[in-house]
């Protein structure tokens, strides 16, 4: 690294959307006298998006996407923009492939280096390698740094210094491994000037959305974006944090974070929320504590994907789980319909889908049971699943969903043994006892019992008809029948080990 002697740098924002305790920019900050800004939808992410197209009246090759995340990234940006506009700056937005874009826009600007932090995904560490020797041939260095987890890698190991593949001696490693410095803001503060101001040609302020070819998603009216947004969800969070243990297991509560997509998107620091949690541990907090653990798992999975590339690619992490079996055919596919259609006939199963697709966000709780049920019930391959989530969760994070549908199918790291089958009835009753969370998503259900709704199928002839219900004209019979489909399970997944009597 240059040592001082670097008199313009770029900071290359990409899962980090924030100015503040920010790895990258205080490296930039250190070691240049001017330092830039710039941010890069990148079409080789953005032209795979899916989205929901719709035309809005114009002409067909001005086909508009539907797509949460990349509106939350819009409006992040726009805040930073804001912010370093106030400072006589401003961000340097570009749209294109960014292994062009970038190095193009780096020579122009006279930089010597480029300061960006680490990406763990297979696809963007190619990526960044072939951006480092393309930056290099022009003499640009480009410096990666740790920011989006507080261990990496191989930073946390066994006794025997190999790589964990079990939570709970992974967290405990993780835990006696904490020093305050792996907690410790970096300061990015620049001193006058330092944030460099933009020449002309390079001040065009933020492209539309719809030049990008996405439409505005409504996403503020719910989940308001960038570190303002983030600091407003933590701060009403940390007034719940004590109680988070209790209520987390509850969709129809106010139990979890909901800061999911803030980390996916770097709009608050990782540090920050870890050293909140674990101070409030060493108080005593039991749902401090719970939270913490579920921020270590967050690392847990990013370790896993960091030294097991090969889960990217769709690969069991148990390689004997490749040989199961699944459904396939029309049926198989009619199957997935219902299921991503909130159709199944399961009402927690179909409440959590409409949430889903309503939203971009799904609870918790909800998303280990559709996906059991997704993989045990319907006999469908999770990685079905894991890409229909890809698709419509606003905090898609790849190691999290990869290490999320496997632990539910039984195929993962540490996933849970694969005779655990949920029972959607059962998981209702106990979750959502009241039918809250269903009535929610599920209005036609609205009129039921509290014991009717987890199974509207075993109510009575009279109560269907006094709730103003048919089965299968107001709600689905069930798809499957769940003690049946268990019976399957365990014959399928008889190839992985041999189902005990």
């Amino acid at each position: 690294m240059s040592n001082g002697t670097s008199r313009k740098g770029l900071v290359w924002l990409r899962r980090d959307l924030r100015l503040y305790d920010h790895a990258a920019l205080k490296h930039a900050l250190a070691e240049c006298q001017a330092v830039y800004f710039c941010f890069i939808f990148d079409t080789d992410i953005l032209d795979q998006l899916p989205g929901q197209q719709s035309n809005l009246g114009l002409s067909k090759s001005a086909l508009l996407k539907f797509d949460r995340r990349v509106d939350f990234i819009w409006q992040s940006l726009a805040e930073i923009d804001l912010e370093l506009r106030n400072q006589g700056s401003g961000l340097i937005v570009r749209h294109g492939k960014a292994v062009e874009e970038l190095p193009l826009l780096a020579t122009a600007l006279g930089v010597s280096a480029v300061y960006a932090n680490s990406d763990y995904e297979p696809s963007a560490i190619a990526r960044d390698v072939s951006m480092a020797k393309t930056l290099a041939k022009n003499d640009i260095g480009f410096y990666e740094f740790k920011d989006q987890v507080i261990f990496e890698k191989k930073e946390i190991l066994t006794n025997s210094n190999t790589v964990f593949s079990v939570f709970t001696p992974y967290k405990n490693n993780w835990l006696r491994s904490l020093r305050e410095i792996d907690l410790a803001p970096h300061d990015c503060l620049p001193k006058a000037g330092q944030f460099a101001r933009l020449p002309k040609a390079f001040d065009l302020g933020l492209p539309s959305l719809a030049s990008l070819g996405f439409l505005p998603t409504g996403l503020e009216q719910y989940l308001p974006a960038g570190s303002k947004g983030g600091e407003l969800f933590l701060n009403d969070f940390l007034k719940r944090i004590d109680q988070y243990q209790i209520g987390r297991d509850f969709p129809a509560l106010k139990g979890v974070s909901y800061l999911s997509t803030h980390l996916r998107f770097g709009t608050l620091s990782i540090r920050g929320l870890v050293r909140e949690a674990h101070r409030r541990m060493l108080a005593g907090s039991l749902g401090a504590t719970t939270w913490l653990g579920e921020l270590i798992w967050r690392d847990f999975y990013f370790m896993i994907l960091a030294n097991h590339p090969r889960l990217a690619n769709g690969a069991a992490f148990k390689p004997d789980y490749d040989k199961i079996v699944w459904e396939s055919g029309l049926q198989a596919k009619k199957l997935f319909t219902a299921w991503c259609e909130g159709k199944t006939g399961y009402p927690l199963v179909d409440a959590a889908m409409h949430q889903l697709n309503q939203s971009g966000y799904m609870h918790n709780r909800l998303r280990m049971v559709v996906a059991s049920f997704l993989s045990k019930d319907l006999g469908l391959d999770w990685r079905w699943g894991e890409a229909y989530f890809a698709a419509h969760l606003t905090d898609f994070e790849l190691a999290s969903n990869n290490g999320g549908w496997q632990w539910a199918s039984s195929s993962g790291c540490d996933s849970q043994p694969y005779f655990r089958i949920f029972n959607p009835i059962t998981q209702s009753e106990r979750f959502d006892a009241q039918g809250n969370f269903i009535r929610r998503y599920i209005p036609a259900l609205s009129k039921l019992s509290n014991k009717s709704i987890h199974a509207p199928w075993l109510a009575g002839h009279i109560e269907l008809e006094a709730a103003g219900i048919l089965l299968g004209r107001d709600y689905p019979e069930p798809i499957v029948d769940h003690d049946v489909a268990r019976k399957n399970t365990l014959i399928r997944y008889s190839v992985v080990k041999k189902v005990a009597p």
